[in-house]
């Protein structure tokens, strides 16, 4: 009783952020074919291509939506001058006056390449995301905070290193991310590879912060237990693939686990949509191999997704989490003898 009751306050309050559920009514088809039509347009007359962009749509989720898709499959992420930036500021951590003369000559690198090569960082992505949408009419903002992944390490959180946008619509404020939503950086090549990835369009809140942390508190969009910043450091490793199929980690909800051996780990999901017990994996790394396993239990109920897993011996572990194939999460598990 007490379990059905504790997932029907968790769906309550699920849906009441602010995310793309709220926008089920409305048929995008529309919208992406429009940004599809203008692919390649390109950037040396803002206000007509946001016209192009949003003139035939009726709605603001709409025409946010055309101008979100657009940026998201037109502009690409340019590595090499994010490493350069890395590289610098990591040099200037400590001499203030050096890291703002950087600064401002970086972010004029980085609007002249957008306008040139429509090649930028994050900044730039945000930046035309909301430039589009003002010119539409539509109230956006850029979100200056601290982006985490999987090869993201403490040292480069030593400053803000991210930016996304929020969007305000139907009086409510959005999340989206169209730099990690654009694509990914080739393993062989180093160079960008176009791969959208819807996920980061109107995402749910509390999913988003498990890698986005904002320096203004108030674009969490949640009020109830905001994250610290030790707390954000320490969550679990989530991929992009993670933002299709979950809507919200629930445990652990830090990435580093100590247990007993033979002792259980539990880990609970709110799903986006359905899935199958046998599309189901942890590939189980002890340093030395990598396994596939299939979890010790498995529970699906109203989109709410319960493992479990028994380690038999002890060690350090990598647990990475797959679901129909795409890397979801990774966690790590310390596994101890019992205690005599």
């Amino acid at each position: 009783m007490k379990n059905k009751l504790y997932i029907l306050l968790f769906i309550f309050a699920f849906q009441s952020h602010a995310q793309r559920s709220d926008f089920n009514h409305i048929d995008f088809q529309k919208a992406d074919s429009i940004a599809l039509e203008y692919k390649n347009e390109k950037l040396d007359n803002l206000a007509q291509l946001s016209h192009k962009l949003t003139n035939n749509l009726e709605t603001d989720v709409e025409k946010f939506r055309a101008i979100y898709l657009w940026v998201s499959t037109n502009i690409e992420n340019d590595f090499r001058l994010y490493y350069k930036n890395k590289r610098k500021r990591k040099k200037y951590l400590n001499d203030t006056a050096k890291l703002q003369v950087w600064n401002q000559e970086f972010r004029n690198t980085i609007f002249k390449t957008l306008l040139k090569d429509k090649k930028t960082i994050c900044t730039g992505y945000a930046y035309l995301v909301r430039e589009l949408s003002k010119l539409a009419n539509i109230e956006c903002e850029i979100v200056q905070g601290y982006g985490r992944t999987g090869t993201t390490t403490k040292e480069d959180l030593a400053l803000p290193n991210h930016s996304w946008n929020v969007v305000k619509l139907n009086g409510k404020w959005y999340l989206s991310d169209a730099t990690w939503a654009s694509g990914i950086q080739n393993p062989e090549t180093f160079k960008f590879v176009f791969q959208y990835n819807d996920g980061f369009f109107l995402a749910n809140p509390k999913m988003f912060s498990v890698n986005h942390y904002p320096v203004e508190k108030k674009w969490f969009l949640f009020d109830e237990n905001q994250p610290t910043f030790d707390d954000f450091l320490n969550n679990p490793i989530v991929y992009r693939q993670a933002f299709n199929n979950i809507a919200e980690l629930l445990t652990p909800q830090q990435m580093h686990s100590t247990i007993q051996k033979h002792e259980k780990i539990n880990f609970q999901y709110q799903l986006q949509h359905s899935v199958k017990k046998e599309d189901i994996i942890f590939l189980v790394d002890n340093g030395t191999e990598q396994k596939k396993h299939q979890p010790f239990s498995i529970s699906i109920k109203d989109q709410f997704l319960s493992l479990s897993y028994q380690f038999s011996g002890i060690g350090f572990y990598d647990v990475h989490l797959y679901i129909q194939e795409q890397l979801i999460a990774t966690y790590t598990v310390k596994v101890k003898g019992k205690s005599l």
